[in-house]
């Protein structure tokens, strides 16, 4: 009974637009496996808080110190999240209880005797490489099912299962047939390469994660603790709720300013979308176009930089003899352009049903709004301290500072103690399901450079092109999207990463534009249906079907899926070998074919378009965005040609529409 009344409290608060956090909370745990945990009472809350917080002290201890050895800072990084995991996450979803049960504390014991075991024999495993004892053998073993299981429990099924594929294939490698044979690994020289070595569960990913990844979580909790998640969306609907459509202009703008300290796309969705699709709704919106832009939006916050969903750091490491900031400043434009289109696509839609902005009683003060501005210093602070040449780690560091100072100007947003704490807490607890992803995520690697599989891919995927570099790029986008469903932004980028991105450097494309290509295809996996799990949880919210609400999302999104060929073939989209002059008229045009391939998506421009006039805006759009003078110098002439059309006919239909004379 009273959970028949929650549900009807949730459908009239939904209609009401008001969302409590425990409904929140709810939609999270729905679509996002990483938000389902269980609530303790009494002293099992104080040890997981308490462990929570010593994960924290110790990461930023680690990185004050910078002197503990590489698998000696890794093996505590994983035995802390492993064991957290297993005292948070219930084994099923069904099964969720508050209560610690006998085989989850049997687990947890096991992670920390595995955190343990690496720095307790170091000295000894480090002097005998190549061979194990029977008890290295048998800690190995157990840390492998340990990270597949905690991947199972907090990140989700696909990528565990990806990567229980990727251990069998390096098992029975002797039994695979053609291409794929190779002379395979017993379980001994598996669990070497998973375990003792540092290319597997200790390698490049869970380094990142256990360096970069974590102070970088660590300052996001910080800034949500100041209350600057919601002063993304107050300065966003001061500054655009007026506007033609504005909600829906709003939440493209909070959830592009969202991706500067949130990881994830579906809760992007939820704590954004909570707002912004009830506000859209009230104007006129469609359920499923409302939770497509939010979805759209949402997802396209892992693609702004600096943060980028943490997948810029691995980028670091990934690609090599490139700094974070040359990454941030390459995805720049193109994540402009990503919001460009979608703010485009919008605003046609708006105008072509007839709906304006928000009402002024719901539009906060611009003057009051700007009084908190100094909430942004840290945002600013983390960009400076990185182009300025300092290390990821210490921008990292000196941020989290900054923010705590900041957050000391006025009372409605200092940090206590309590805060402090707690956001110590959350920033570990956003870690988890991070770390024991990039673990997992580490040994699909190992597989991968173990036994040459990588190169085997990626000669077969350029044989099945014949070597024609835009069949490529489409066969490698459909990889990428169908190797990121389910995944989170950093486990999909290494998967995509270690096997899709080595097809288009043999092709000769530059190194960085195929890394941000395979990345782009893996993120917009969270909006491309059948598994679109940020458009699911925004149908949660706006009460939409879900796939329809995965294809509005992808529509809004086609920027997404056009902007890589862009940079791919044109590489001064990511600010590699051109001049001012080149970006300037590449953006010119890539704007200007947004522009017109939006109309041509929606049918509408400055009247409605008739179905001729549809496709060849969408033509002109396609001539603009491709990076080539001729195509550009054809698209630039239909494109004046439809505009004038559009000014003539509307003149006709306003002319028609008015009264004779004398009536």
């Amino acid at each position: 009974m009273d959970k028949e009344k929650n549900n009807d409290q949730i459908l009239e608060n939904k209609e009401d637009g008001q969302f409590t956090e425990e409904q929140q909370q709810e939609l999270l745990e729905k679509y996002d496996p990483e938000a389902r945990t269980k609530q303790y009472k009494g002293i099992l809350n104080w040890i997981v808080f308490a462990g929570l917080v010593a994960f924290s002290v110790f990461q930023i201890y680690a990185a004050f110190v910078q002197s503990i050895p590489r698998q000696t800072l890794l093996s505590i990084h994983l035995g802390f999240a492993l064991t957290l995991v297993f005292l948070l996450f219930p084994a099923r979803k069904k099964l969720k209880t508050n209560k610690l049960t006998w085989y989850d504390a049997i687990l947890a014991a096991l992670s920390i005797w595995v955190g343990a075991y690496y720095p307790l024999n170091v000295d000894r495993i480090v002097n005998t490489i190549g061979s194990m004892s029977t008890m290295d053998f048998v800690t190995g073993l157990i840390a492998i099912l340990l990270v597949l299981e905690a991947t199972r429990r907090a990140v989700g099924l696909p990528i565990t299962v990806i990567a229980s594929i990727f251990l069998a294939y390096a098992y029975f490698g002797q039994s695979m047939p053609g291409f794929l044979r190779h002379r395979g690994l017993d379980l001994e020289g598996l669990v070497n390469t998973m375990y003792i070595s540092s290319e597997g569960i200790f390698g490049t990913p869970l380094y990142v994660s256990g360096t970069f990844i974590f102070l970088f979580l660590l300052f996001g909790a910080f800034l949500v603790k100041t209350g600057i998640g919601k002063y993304f969306n107050d300065l966003a609907v001061a500054f655009a709720g007026r506007q033609i459509g504005g909600p829906a202009k709003v939440a493209i703008f909070s959830s592009a300013l969202q991706g500067t300290i949130s990881g994830s796309s579906v809760a992007n969705v939820v704590t954004s979308g909570s707002v912004t699709i009830p506000m859209m709704k009230r104007l006129g919106y469609r359920k499923e176009f409302a939770g497509g832009v939010e979805a759209a939006a949402s997802t396209g916050g892992q693609l702004m930089p600096p943060i980028m969903g943490a997948a810029a750091f691995l980028m670091v490491e990934f690609i090599g003899g490139i700094t974070y900031w040359e990454i941030a400043k390459a995805a720049m434009i193109p994540a402009l352009l990503y919001f460009t289109g979608i703010w485009i696509i919008t605003h046609f839609e708006a105008k072509r049903t007839g709906l304006t902005g928000l009402p002024d009683s719901e539009i906060p003060k611009k003057s009051e709004v700007l009084k908190k501005f100094y909430l942004l210093t840290p945002i600013f602070a983390v960009v400076f301290l990185l182009f300025s040449g300092n290390s990821i780690i210490r921008a990292a560091l000196y941020s989290i500072v900054i923010t705590i100072l900041v957050s000391m100007i006025r009372k409605d947003t200092r940090l206590n103690i309590k805060k402090f704490f707690d956001g110590l807490a959350d920033g570990a607890r956003t870690a988890l399901s991070v770390a024991v992803a990039t673990a997992c995520a580490g040994m699909i690697v190992g597989v991968v450079t173990k036994t040459g599989l990588g190169i085997t891919l990626a000669g077969g995927l350029v044989d099945l092109s014949g070597g024609i570099l835009l069949v490529t790029l489409f066969l490698t986008m459909i990889a990428s999207i169908i190797l990121g469903m389910g995944s989170p932004t950093t486990a999909n980028y290494v998967i995509t990463a270690t096997i899709a991105a080595p097809v288009l450097i043999m092709l000769d494309v530059p190194p960085l534009a195929a890394h941000l290509f395979v990345f782009y295809f893996g993120i917009v996996a969270d909006i491309t249906p059948p598994v679109a799990l940020a458009a699911f949880a925004a149908a949660g919210v706006s009460g939409g079907e879900p796939i329809r609400t995965g294809l509005n999302a992808a529509k809004l999104a086609i920027g997404a899926f056009i902007i890589p060929y862009m940079f791919v073939l044109s590489p001064q989209l990511l600010l590699i070998d051109t001049t001012p002059m080149e970006i300037t008229l590449t953006v010119i045009t890539a704007v200007a074919g947004m522009v017109a391939i939006g109309a041509g998506i929606i049918g509408y421009w400055y009247r409605s378009l008739h179905f001729i006039e549809r496709i060849l805006a969408v033509a002109t759009g396609f001539m603009l965005v491709y990076p080539d003078g001729m195509t550009d110098i054809l698209g630039v002439g239909l494109f004046i040609a439809l505009l004038v059309l559009q000014f003539v006919w509307r003149r006709e239909d306003t002319n028609k529409l008015q009264p004779a004379r004398g009536a």
